[in-house]
């Protein structure tokens, strides 16, 4: 029974239906459909508003109303930011300076209200900072799901409470009775404190099967909600104030919507959720028609977004001047380690920032005092011309912004062009002198940071993927939304698009948004035809690498000679480092080769190099001779196999196990078939023939020639090696070979191609592992490397790792995929001695994907490892 669980897992996921829901379009369809419903429905509730009444209504609020919600925004952010400080000591050990936690999520907050995707920002801000001090990605997970948990306790806690104290809250609007909210309040509450009564003494966990989520104890539950209660309130006291007393009256109510429009926000992956939960509050609030309901919204992004923001940017930049000094003190130099991540998060929101602040200049009418004084100076050719160009450097900024958070160099310097670019057209398109001293401040903070923007990454600065798009293009469309609602009352004709006037801004609006869609179009085809990252290409094989190789103390080293690898060689060459590019990581094959000292330096460059790329960086296929440097890396181990070796100075074909050998070497002798060893000088003779046995056996095994750590029949690959061969004495016609791949000491024999052809002897395979060990034992060759068991190894135990459980799991019931038990009981027959061997990346969530691309890299692309996966090899 237990064979048949793979198989019915995979056909629940080859079901149409959740292949059709899974399908990542929707990732893409859901946000759009939610924006753009959003987008409607505002436009229909604001079509008797106008933009004049908005920026009178806006310039009326009274200065204690302000200061009432900028009180209230306070209280949030400061409650948010208390979230860190007590949940850091329960889920992980590392000492922190003081200051930090609270810094950290004040920032994360900040930085996420204005992108968005919080899980994502200020997921990113929090495991930056935290990880610069050594509190690992696991504990950093941990805290967010707390957070996200605290959260969700606090808003039951406070919405049950007001449905107790507030019977009328819901009931005025919804068609339920007082006493029925009541009751509904009452089980919220009982609910909540049964679940304090739960975690009181233990700490608690929920989860499905291996996934598991701890919760915070009850002392610490108690503390978090009361914070996550005031952060709750505190938000939405910040717009509540400002909205007309007549539309919030009902405070139950309004915090539902709020609630409500704050979710929609998020999973609309528009940044900040713009546009989405404007629409939610009017509709839900019934302000429709109602300046004065735009003029709160309006205020509510600038005091409990932008302000944030602009107070963590500022810090930063104070934090990083500090840090930079030379006689910066050691806990200073900490900070700096510590905020270095940060900026680059934080640069491309300031960014995005700016390219929205010249979209949304231009998408407004001029300030006509201002335009009349250009007038005097400017030719109307140049001010239509700057005003274009302005809100096209507008959307260039927020697709560079994506470089700026990869710390990319080039997107820095294209960064700083466009910000200038902007500074000088904001001035010359309308005197916007507001919009120019805003290019001006960004450009004196990216300077500031100049030293965290490094990486000199091939793709160029304007490389995008979908996401980055999607989010860049519902803020564009939010964004030209404005400017149609500024435009609402201008009668709209052909004659519009080439109007060239003074007064013609709906003219201009139109002209600039037809540019930015071309603009943005043009980028998102070139996202969706660029799939993959710019590769490194291979190398040449230098004297070097072969000299190391041919030397080397480990016969897998012979697998660099393939051609499909580049090398990382130290200045010294004294060793090298194999390697392949993925397009998103950098990954080598085994450990270094050559001495160890120079090996770790060769570990360090690689790391670095794919630093500097934005790569990720991997070791597959590892022994434990480098774990200690990999750790120093911040790199994580897991186990991925294990390696089996025959020590051939105690073996011989005598006792029963081996009696198959035996009989296979007496049937080679009868058949007419001899063993031998052709030295690689001597091999052009014979390359034909071997090709042609490859051949045979390629098609026998419906397979095609794989890669990275495994070689392929190239006769400038296979000329490397010696090659061991049965062969028909009489004809000299060979039927089986494999290479042999020969350590320089003598310490290590092993075979890379074992290949033969099945119309000659049916027991080639039996014959030449035990004419070949015979052979190394002769030789005076110490060991016999029989290759990798994968999966091999693990521990099926209720305590051990996941990753263990998982791949004792797959090496059990994956015999569908691949024959990992059968491999192993093939090579356990030589009784061998096994040794792990290792992947080291840079965390668990990695180690999946870079195995994922390991195995495309073997394959030689998803079509080769979908057919290597049926023919079971």
């Amino acid at each position: 029974m237990a064979t048949v669980q793979p198989i019915t897992n995979a056909q629940a996921e080859d079901h149409p239906v959740r292949r059709f829901l899974s399908h990542p379009a929707w990732r893409v369809v859901v946000p759009l459909l939610i924006t753009v419903i959003a987008l409607l429905v505002l436009s229909r509730l604001s079509h008797d508003t106008s933009l004049a009444e908005v920026n009178a209504d806006v310039g009326a609020y009274p200065l204690h109303v302000l200061a009432l919600s900028f009180g209230a925004m306070c209280i949030s952010y400061l409650a948010l930011s208390l979230y860190d400080v007590i949940l850091i000591p329960s889920v992980t050990d590392v000492k922190l300076p003081r200051g930090i936690p609270l810094m950290t999520g004040f920032s994360s907050v900040a930085v996420s209200n204005l992108l968005g995707l919080s899980w994502l920002t200020g997921g990113a801000v929090r495991y930056r900072i935290y990880s610069a001090f050594g509190v690992d990605i696991g504990a950093v997970a941990r805290l967010i799901a707390m957070s996200w948990v605290a959260f969700f306790v606090g808003l039951l806690i406070l919405l049950g409470s007001l449905m107790i104290v507030h019977p009328k809250g819901l009931s005025e609007v919804l068609s339920i009775s007082a006493s029925l909210e009541t009751a509904a309040g009452f089980v919220i509450i009982g609910a909540i404190t049964a679940y304090f009564f739960w975690t009181a003494k233990t700490r608690r966990s929920i989860g499905f099967g291996a996934v598991k989520m701890d919760l915070p104890i009850a002392s610490d539950g108690l503390k978090i909600s009361a914070i996550s209660i005031a952060d709750l309130a505190a938000s939405a006291m910040t717009l509540y104030v400002l909205m007309p007393s007549d539309l919030s009256q009902n405070a139950v109510f309004f915090f539902v919507i709020f609630v409500a429009a704050a979710g929609l926000g998020i999973v609309s992956h528009s940044p900040g959720g713009l546009g989405v939960f404007e629409a939610t509050i009017i509709a839900g609030l019934g302000g429709a028609g109602r300046p004065d309901a735009l003029a709160a919204l309006v205020m509510y992004r600038v005091i409990y977004t932008v302000l944030p923001f602009l107070v963590a940017l500022i810090g930063l930049a104070v934090a990083w001047i500090v840090a930079n000094r030379k006689s910066a003190s050691s806990a200073s130099t900490a900070v700096f380690n510590a905020i270095t991540s940060v900026v680059p998060i934080v640069s491309a929101a300031l960014v995005m920032l700016a390219g929205a602040i010249l979209l949304i200049s231009g998408n407004l009418p001029a300030d006509p005092e201002r335009l009349g004084f250009l007038r005097e100076f400017l030719p109307l050719p140049l001010i239509e011309t700057t005003h274009l160009l302005a809100s096209v450097s507008g959307v260039l900024l927020m697709i560079v912004a994506r470089g700026l958070y990869r710390r990319m160099f080039r997107a820095w310097l294209l960064a700083m062009v466009l910000l200038g670019v902007g500074f000088g057209f904001s001035l010359l398109k309308g005197f916007d002198w507001e919009e120019a001293l805003a290019m001006v401040l960004s450009i004196g903070l990216l300077w500031i940071f100049r030293k965290a923007f490094y990486r000199a990454n091939v793709a160029g600065g304007l490389k995008l993927n979908l996401k980055w798009v999607l989010s860049v293009s519902l803020l564009v469309a939010v964004i030209s939304w404005i400017g149609f609602f500024a435009y609402r009352n201008v009668q709209y004709s052909d004659a519009l698009w080439w109007q060239i006037a003074w007064d013609g801004d709906a003219s201009r609006f139109l002209r600039a948004t037809i540019a930015i869609a071309v603009a943005l179009a043009a980028l998102m085809l070139n996202a969706l035809l660029s799939k993959q990252s710019t590769r490194l290409k291979r190398e040449p094989i230098s004297d070097v690498v072969r000299r190391l190789t041919a030397n080397s103390t480990s016969a897998e080293a012979g697998i660099s000679l393939s051609g499909d690898k580049r090398f990382i060689v130290t200045t010294d060459e004294r060793a090298y480092l194999a390697y392949a590019d993925t397009g998103s990581t950098l990954v080598s094959k085994g450990d270094p080769v050559g001495d160890k000292d120079a090996g770790v330096a060769a570990i360090w460059q690689l790391r670095e190099l794919a630093d500097k790329m934005g790569r990720r960086c991997a070791f597959y296929s590892v022994s434990d001779k480098y774990l200690t440097t990999y750790l120093d890396l911040g790199l994580q181990i897991l186990k991925i196999g294990e390696v089996a070796r025959v020590d051939l100075r105690t073996f011989n074909l005598e006792g029963s196990r081996r009696k198959d050998w035996r009989h296979a070497r007496s049937r080679m002798a009868r058949d007419g078939y001899e063993f031998a060893v052709i030295k690689a000088a001597d091999l052009a003779p014979v390359m034909e023939n071997l090709h042609e046995v490859s051949d045979v056996w390629l098609n026998m095994k419906n397979s095609e020639e794989k890669g990275f750590s495994l070689g392929w029949f190239h006769p400038d690959y296979i000329s490397n090696f010696d090659i061991a061969v049965l062969r028909n004495v009489d004809t000299g016609r060979i039927v089986a070979f494999a290479n042999l791949m020969q350590a320089g000491d003598k310490s290590e024999l092993s075979l890379d191609l074992m290949r033969y052809d099945p119309s000659g002897l049916n027991v080639a395979m039996d014959a030449l592992f035990a004419e070949m060990m015979l052979w190394g034992k002769a030789q005076g060759f110490t060991w016999f490397s029989l290759g990798a068991a994968p999966l091999s190894g693990f521990e099926s135990r209720r305590l051990a790792p996941t990753w263990h459980r998982l791949g004792s799991f797959l090496y059990e019931h994956g015999e569908k995929f691949y024959h990992f038990e059968g491999l192993r009981s093939f090579k356990q027959k030589f009784d061998p001695e096994w040794s792990p061997e290792f992947l080291a990346s840079s965390g668990r969530f990695d180690a999946a994907r870079v195995l994922y691309e390991v195995s495309l890299l073997v394959s030689r692309g998803a079509k080769g490892m979908k057919k290597h996966m049926a023919s079971g090899e």
